[in-house]
């Protein structure tokens, strides 16, 4: 694939993540030019497996819930502005759903909990921290083994549960310098034995 072309794929889904998202500023990498070809290069190569292993959370928050209740979800990873200040966000306006994780903000151990904490607000179609957010929370984090919030949790507390430890540099995953290449590497192997 020509440099051409691996630059075309990358914009491309930077354009579909930044239109899916809230805000288009919520995706801020395409004015950055002097990171353009390396976060191109990185999707280009990285993007679909990375996709796959969210779309597999995605799918285990679905089987916590009978058919009936589930919603049209799309899950996909996407390099949010660090100016929000977010790890992953909810679009209800979208259909189906979407939800957008950084997945450079955090330890790939934690991105089912990022998948957890945005799929309940999807499941409630509601972006706050009410009482049905606890209950769909609670409910998925006992499902899939991470530990529930207590009731009687703050409203800023909510909002980073499941706690996920944050990555001092964010953009080092989306510039190819994280090295948890071999962690998508080993899960895929290990999904085809």
């Amino acid at each position: 694939m020509s440099k051409i072309e691996t630059l075309n794929l990358g914009l491309d889904y930077l354009a579909t993540v930044q239109h899916l998202s809230l805000n288009p500023k919520m995706v801020d990498l395409l004015e950055k030019e002097d990171y353009q070809v390396s976060v191109c290069n990185w999707i280009t190569s990285h993007i679909a497996t990375v996709n796959h292993i969210l779309d597999r959370h995605l799918n285990a928050c679905h089987n916590c819930f009978f058919r009936w209740e589930r919603r049209s979800i799309q899950v996909l990873a996407a390099p949010l502005a660090q100016s929000f200040g977010i790890d992953g966000l909810c679009n209800l306006q979208t259909k189906p759903i979407t939800i957008l994780i950084d997945v450079g903000r955090v330890h790939p151990d934690d991105w089912l909990g990022l998948v957890v904490h945005e799929y309940s607000h999807a499941h409630i179609g509601f972006p706050g921290h009410d009482h049905r957010f606890i209950s769909v929370l609670s409910h998925l984090c006992l499902g899939l083994g991470l530990e529930p919030p207590e009731r009687q949790e703050t409203t800023e507390h909510l909002r980073h549960w499941p706690y996920a430890t944050p990555i001092a540099d964010p953009l080092a995953l989306w510039l190819g310098y994280s090295g948890w290449e071999s962690l998508w590497t080993e899960q895929s192997t290990t999904e085809n034995q």
